[in-house]
């Protein structure tokens, strides 16, 4: 079973890296922030989890949910 946890993608002191929420340990380290994203996002879409982006000031810039959307019904 995938781990629904969203992924945050963050600043470090040597570029960006990808952290599951609640865990302290970092994926591995990009470059660049575009190469964290695209990494970051593309795991949120295999597991279905949501995928969060932040800027270099610590606020978020972006988030996107890639897990099945609840669907109301009339009854």
């Amino acid at each position: 079973m995938a781990d629904k946890r969203p992924i945050h993608t963050v600043r470090t002191d040597d570029g960006w890296a990808n952290k599951r929420e609640g865990s302290d340990r970092v994926s591995k380290r990009f470059r660049t922030k575009a190469e964290a994203e695209q990494a970051g996002r593309s795991t949120a879409r295999r597991e279905g989890a949501e995928h969060v982006s932040y800027k270099t000031d610590g606020t978020i810039g972006e988030r996107r949910s890639y897990g099945k959307e609840l669907v109301s019904t009339k009854g």
